[in-house]
């Protein structure tokens, strides 16, 4: 309203300059329920299904705010000479809001504002890249095919559940998304609840404080593994060869919706739920992107709009001081078109962040120390695989060192301890010695049972587990849900 200089406030919407602003909050629409087709769908009974309605039709949603912002809006679009439709720019944004202006009977043309920050720079850009309304239908469409899609299953599914099943105790509530996500779960419970721990025995030795194991694995019994013990003791333990292979690591990913939620999960304990919260309210503070995303990558319009960015992380100038000077590389991994399709990955804008909450800090943290890495050089690790032999035994020991950091820099201490493996001593290829042998029993241990990232994860990978290729396929791309349903999903169940 600010942007379009519509200064003045009225009950329900701004007005000024030519323009009247007004809101819609959350979903003023539904589609109607069963028993508003047909007084014969009132009831819950198994002759009546499936119910497949000729012409699916929305309803407002009974609720006195709802009716009263939407009273207001119906009246402004009856007398507009053109709307311009600034919800959310994604398949449920899109839906929300055509469904409105359906409703109210909207005759006039339509543009779209399609934005993907709430900065004034991106709102004014946006506004002087208006499109017809009509570019946008097969958005609506697919978000209104998901809508009756999810009709279908829901209504005729849980009623079906609910007649055989309920017992007449208790609603048997079956759903598209939360169905095969409560699967995933029991699946995993029953996988542990039959789970038969099985022994296995391990030979390791010591030599120059170094943890070397047998080449070939593990032993099934203990007399196996006793017999490759005898074999070796006594004997000394000689080194037979050293590889050492420069390697790269490039920096992660920048942040979709999914993986700053798992990231969350890990790193603080956040539910899904309010890992989006917050990163909703980062967002609707300016200093974050849209959050609603399903990629990891840039479109090519947002690399001269980085060193911007850069110079708003204040808090980072030790970080961003490697670009002050020099150009800012423009890596495929980084800037990708064709793996963007609405939105970009979610990246700090270049407002500054202040007067951010603990939580809504920390989140915003991960954030722009994944941004400011995505720039940095990779990082160069050195891996050394050590071959040792006793008695004709093969024995072999692995150990990885950081030459260059490059972009781990960027992170703390404890983040890039998780991955530092050991550093070998230098080892000289035919040393001899003693070195102390062991055999330990072990047991195999059950699958773990899924916290909120790795269900998260596997709603994100589902088709891997489905047979029928066809399904997977359909599958591999998108998971079952949506990255901005899934946390929804997830408190769904808790709840039931």
């Amino acid at each position: 309203a600010d942007i379009v200089g519509a200064k003045n406030r009225h009950d329900g919407y701004y007005e000024g300059n030519g323009y009247q602003v007004t809101w819609t909050f959350g979903h003023l629409c539904t589609l109607k329920e069963p028993h508003e087709y047909t007084d014969s769908w009132k009831q819950w009974t198994l002759r009546s299904l499936p119910m497949i309605p000729t012409r699916f039709g929305i309803k407002l949603i009974s609720d006195r705010g709802i009716e009263k912002q939407f009273g207001i809006i119906e009246s402004l679009m009856s007398n507009a000479e053109a709307v311009i439709n600034c919800g959310d720019a994604g398949q449920e944004g899109e839906l929300i809001q055509r469904w409105v202006m359906q409703k109210a009977a909207c005759k006039c043309p339509v543009y779209r504002l399609w934005i993907s920050s709430l900065t004034e720079e991106a709102i004014r850009e946006g506004f002087q890249n208006l499109k017809p309304q009509t570019e946008f239908d097969s958005l609506y469409f697919a978000g209104l095919s998901r809508a009756i899609g999810d009709w279908l299953l829901g209504m005729n599914a849980t009623r079906l559940y609910t007649l055989k099943y309920g017992q007449n105790r208790q609603v048997l509530s079956i759903g598209r998304v939360q169905t095969p996500t409560l699967a995933l779960i029991v699946n995993r419970q029953l996988e542990i609840e039959h789970f038969v721990p099985q022994p296995y025995w391990e030979l390791k030795t010591l030599y120059r404080e170094t943890t070397f194991a047998v080449t070939k694995g593990k032993f099934q019994t203990e007399a196996e593994g006793k017999e490759f013990l005898q074999k070796i003791e006594g004997f000394p333990f000689t080194v037979t060869d050293i590889t050492t292979k420069q390697g790269k690591e490039a920096p992660p990913r920048l942040f979709d919706l999914t993986s700053l939620q798992v990231e969350c999960n890990k790193k603080f304990s956040f539910s899904a739920e309010n890992t989006l919260k917050i990163i909703q309210s980062l967002y609707e503070k300016k200093v974050t992107t849209y959050p609603r995303v399903d990629t990891t990558f840039l479109s090519d319009d947002i690399y001269p709009k980085v060193p911007g960015i850069m110079s708003a992380l204040t808090a980072y100038t030790t970080l961003t001081a490697l670009f002050s000077t020099g150009k800012i590389p423009k890596s495929k991994k980084v800037f990708d078109n064709s793996k963007v399709t609405d939105h970009h990955a979610i990246i700090p804008t270049n407002v500054k962040a202040t007067n951010l909450t603990g939580e809504e800090q920390k989140v915003y943290d991960l954030v722009a120390r994944r941004f400011i890495a995505a720039f940095y050089p990779d990082c160069i690790v050195s891996n050394t695989v050590v071959l040792g032999e006793v008695n004709q035994i093969e024995f072999k020991a692995t150990g990885k060192q950081i030459l260059s950091p490059g972009w781990r820099t960027v992170f703390g201490k404890e983040e890039n301890n998780e991955e530092s493996e050991s550093t070998l001593p230098a080892f000289t290829k035919g040393e001899t010695g003693p070195h102390t042998p062991s055999l330990a029993e072990k047991w195999t241990q059950p699958p773990k049972p899924y916290t909120e990232a790795t269900l998260l994860r596997a709603m994100e990978t589902a088709g891997k587990s489905v047979e029928d290729e066809e399904l997977r396929d359909a599958l591999k791309e998108n998971g079952i849900g949506r990255p901005s349903t899934r946390a929804a999903i997830i408190e769904t169940l808790f709840k039931r």
